[in-house]
């Protein structure tokens, strides 16, 4: 019997369904969302997996766990304003954020090419050090592997995180409900556009510099001050199209943002403008969006503008009832599309 005709006859969904181009490519915004429902989601169903969101929230003894787990694969691995390894750190410590928790430990595993120079992988080692404590987090448990040279792009980095839960409110995609602000967490863009100036040469008067930074203690400040949270997620890969997509999908609602009040840095648009790119579909690795009750939205905003990596906040948006899951934007001269989900990968190696 074929490898794969074993496969098809243990797996819910038949092998051949999956596109084999996606599998090389590694996938991205629509087809990464269909790979992983079809697939991955078909294969370990379970409550807690069925939650869709960045950090599943688990109990344990009398407590309140937030777990997660992501790897970072960004090349080149330095850019203007962060590496591979201060990402990693970041972009767990935010997965956990989204659930409303409070980081405490996180796991490292190296996945290193032969050849890497012991310099490059201690300055990567250093970085992300700095970057735990600088997010009071500890890296207490970790692995290394060695593959052949050409097969892993310097380093690959995977991470699992665990928060603890300190409040009673349930954060996740199902509790958006009509009526819900939208608001996001700073500027968008650059994080992607950072790593892409740089892949091609782009010169601008200013280097475009990642986004990447913890968000935890905006979102810490926003529980504190009672804010009624119903989902938050960060804006990674498919940047904010896909965030919102995925949330009216999980909520079955559509949601409404404006244009005017996104905001994105000039440079940002015009590098996205000599690219090909919508700036709504490009990676952010320090912003976040939040969807809080209509009577908070306005406290929620003041809130964020009060932390500093939040200092550039703004309400972008309403969520509506609707028959079927939607997002729109309405442009600047008031023309409304369909925000659709990103149906390919835009920008590979970008976190």
């Amino acid at each position: 019997m074929e490898q794969n005709d074993h496969f098809a006859l243990s797996c819910p969904i038949p092998i051949s369904q999956y596109p084999h181009v996606l599998l090389a490519h590694g996938g991205g915004g629509r087809l990464m969302h269909q790979l992983i429902g079809k697939m991955f989601l078909a294969a370990f169903r379970n409550p807690l997996l069925e939650t869709q969101h960045d950090a599943t929230v688990v109990e344990l003894a009398g407590k309140k766990l937030a777990f997660t787990t992501d790897s970072y694969v960004v090349r080149p691995l330095f850019f203007p304003g962060g590496d591979v390894g201060s990402m990693a750190v970041h972009g767990t410590v935010n997965d956990l954020a989204m659930s409303g928790a409070r980081p405490v430990y996180l796991s490292a595993a190296f996945i290193i090419e032969e050849g890497l120079p012991m310099e490059t992988l201690w300055k990567v080692v250093c970085s992300m050090q700095q970057a735990a404590q600088r997010c009071g987090v500890q890296i207490i448990t970790g692995d290394t592997k060695v593959v052949d040279k050409g097969k892993g792009d310097g380093v690959f980095i995977n991470t699992a995180g665990i928060g603890v839960v300190e409040h009673d409110q349930k954060i996740a995609p199902q509790n958006v409900r009509p009526g819900d602000g939208v608001l996001v967490s700073g500027d968008l863009g650059r994080h992607g556009m950072a790593i892409m100036a740089v892949r091609e040469g782009l010169q601008f008067e200013s280097a475009i510099e990642s986004d990447s930074a913890p968000v935890q203690d905006i979102v810490l400040a926003l529980l504190k001050a009672g804010i009624e949270i119903h989902c938050l997620r960060d804006l990674t890969r498919g940047g904010l199209a896909s965030a919102l997509n995925e949330i009216a999908e999980a909520s079955r609602v559509r949601i409404g943002i404006e244009e005017k009040s996104i905001p994105v840095r000039e440079d940002v648009h015009a590098a996205c403008e000599m690219l090909g790119l919508d700036p709504l579909h490009v990676a952010c690795e320090g912003r976040f969006i939040a969807l809080v009750a209509a009577k908070d939205v306005e406290r929620a905003l003041l809130v964020m503008r009060g932390q500093g990596t939040g200092a550039g906040s703004a309400v972008i948006g309403r969520v509506a009832e609707s028959s079927a899951p939607l997002v729109t934007l309405k442009s600047a001269i008031g023309v409304s599309r369909i925000l659709d989900m990103p149906s390919g990968e835009q920008l590979p190696r970008i976190c």
